[in-house]
């Protein structure tokens, strides 16, 4: 169970981030919630398919709530995998922020 609400309380972290600077689902909440939902997708897809290779094993764990939603597949995976879609785009769209306000301050620079 420990382990589930650090995942939440991560992904509220990110949130709080993208809150503050409008960087992705607070910037476009349909475009970004759409993208968040497809790529967490297609990661659980491509975890179902490493199982079924025998590549990834669930181990029990005290920290995990032992909920599965598919044959070694823990609920705590799904979070992960949001979560990590999430960072991602906070990073990525954190990065463009950044560059274009640098692009910005060295145009106004140059200009005066």
């Amino acid at each position: 169970m420990i382990y589930l609400i650090i995942l939440l309380l991560l992904l509220g972290c990110m949130a709080l981030l993208d809150a503050r600077w409008k960087l992705f689902l607070f910037a476009h909440p349909w475009a970004a919630a759409s993208v968040l939902a497809i790529g967490t997708a297609y990661f659980l897809v491509w975890d179902v398919a490493a199982i079924a290779a025998g590549i990834f094993l669930h181990r029990d764990s005290h920290l995990m709530t032992g909920i599965m939603i598919g044959p070694q597949l823990p609920l705590e995976e799904a979070f992960f995998l949001l979560f990590l879609c999430y960072q991602t785009m906070i990073l990525f769209t954190g990065a463009l922020h950044i560059w274009h306000r640098m692009g910005r301050l060295r145009r106004a620079g140059e200009q005066s």
